[in-house]
């Protein structure tokens, strides 16, 4: 029998956070700043998913969303340390008024992709995108969030009307050219049999011949029940610290430079309140999340 993963009630401010400076927090080594995330919006999105690892929702932001002045500051300089890749995400990107033109800027420096939960993309919106991506130096990728391929079950985790008007964005962006990657979040404890299969399956009934699917882990924090195992040096005998995604990733959000994506905001990740060059240093694998990632080898890449 299927078993939905434990949840706990909305939190109000930001997700619990642990201790980076406690005795024996390993390290990770700073091997190459291969992707740049930017947290556009924060944590202001428009849905309020029971899942969110980071509590995003419509109301106050507990992480706000960033200036444009400092997003491009921020692309600038990952252009300027050799960023192979930058990364829109949130909160929900398309409800930052200038996310279009900061696309347009991230595009003349690196392959880009923005992280959406879809909802957001209109007929114009879809056609703007369209003409980024022909105009753009680099090539763009839209990563589309949809949780199960059934309406019901997709919306008692994303609200009523998720499921459509994230399927109306996948056929739009499919029908101009631009083949979103659908990335969806093991919700349902069902050891993953068939999860792919059925995205796959349901993208091709669309009149997708070319499905992509991205599956993720359920972090423990957020809406979930949160963990509390931690890493240790005796956890990670033998294992290769340079293939966790903090080895070559970076997050620009308010109130500084963060570790990685699934972290921003938290003060424990924070590597710097300034710039990235500060932050290309080894950082602590402090957090119950950094467990997850080091057991799936989770990437929030599109790899």
């Amino acid at each position: 029998m299927k078993q939905r993963l434990p949840l706990v009630d909305l939190p109000a401010g930001p997700v619990a956070d642990a201790d980076p400076t406690r005795p024996g927090v390993p390290l990770v080594p700073f091997v190459r700043l291969s992707a740049v995330w930017i947290q556009v919006t924060g944590t202001w999105c428009n849905l309020e998913c029971t899942h969110c690892f980071n509590a995003s929702g419509p109301h106050d932001p507990w992480l706000r969303p960033m200036e444009g002045a400092r997003v491009r500051a921020a692309i600038a300089e990952a252009e300027a340390l050799g960023a192979r890749e930058i990364y829109f995400t949130g909160g929900e990107p398309f409800l930052h008024p200038e996310i279009l033109p900061l696309v347009a800027t991230a595009l003349a420096v690196a392959p880009t992709t923005v992280l959406t939960n879809g909802t957001a993309i209109t007929e114009a919106t879809a056609d703007a995108l369209v003409a980024l991506a022909r105009g753009g130096r680099y090539s763009l990728e839209l990563r589309v969030s949809l949780d199960d391929p059934e309406p019901d079950a997709n919306d008692r985790v994303r609200g009523a009307g998720a499921w459509a008007r994230a399927v109306d964005a996948i056929r739009r962006l499919h029908a101009r050219g631009l083949l979103p990657i659908v990335t969806a979040t093991e919700i349902v404890d069902d050891g993953g049999h068939g999860r792919y299969a059925r995205f796959r399956d349901f993208l091709l009934g669309l009149g997708i011949d070319r499905p992509r699917v991205k599956i993720l882990p359920v972090l423990p924090m957020g809406r979930v029940e949160a963990a509390t195992e931690l890493l240790d040096e005796a956890a990670l005998d033998g294992f290769d610290r340079g293939l966790l995604q903090c080895a070559e990733s970076r997050v620009v959000a308010d109130g500084g430079v963060y570790v990685c994506p699934i972290l921003a905001g938290l003060p424990g990740a924070r590597l710097s309140d300034g710039g990235l060059a500060a932050t290309l240093r080894a950082a602590p694998l402090y957090h119950p999340s950094c467990v997850t990632c080091h057991r799936t080898g989770l990437t929030c890449r599109n790899g």
